[in-house]
């Protein structure tokens, strides 16, 4: 039973059995996957798993092709993909690409910019959970250091 969420193709930003997972649950909503993958990576089960895939960074430094995010953003632009989700790790807590896929109109499948700004800057993401009402462990000073 396919789910209307407006998504037609997403770009997965990550790869392995997160990338893998993610195109399952997209699949079930009736959403079009679409893998990136670095040369070392072009035999993994994500980019098989997808209805598409791109080879993208250089050769020389495999793990920068996931982190690119300017890269990452083009790839997503060019495939005409209307959304982009991160996976885990660094690309799903950059604020910047946030930023970059708001800017070039595709969904971000995470939290906003500004969220992701907040929880990077602990001090920032603890006053905002106290704000909202949330338990917070005990600290004192601004470090939280007892």
């Amino acid at each position: 039973m396919a789910v209307r969420t407006g998504i037609q193709r997403l770009l997965v930003a990550n790869r392995g059995e997160i990338a893998v997972r993610v195109m399952r649950a997209a699949t079930e909503l009736g959403i079009g996957t679409v893998a990136m993958y670095t040369a070392p990576d072009r035999d993994s089960i994500h980019r098989v798993k997808a209805d598409e895939s791109y080879q993208v960074g250089d050769p020389e430094r495999p793990l920068a092709g996931y982190l690119d995010v300017e890269a990452v953003v083009a790839l997503a632009v060019r495939i005409r993909a209307d959304a982009l989700h991160p996976g885990y790790g660094f690309l799903s807590e950059s604020p910047l690409l946030a930023r970059a896929c708001e800017a070039a109109g595709i969904t971000f499948v995470g939290p906003s910019d500004d969220v992701l700004k907040a929880k990077g800057d602990q001090v920032r993401a603890r006053e905002h959970a106290e704000r909202a009402g949330l338990p917070v462990l005990a600290a004192s000073g601004a470090l939280g250091f007892p």
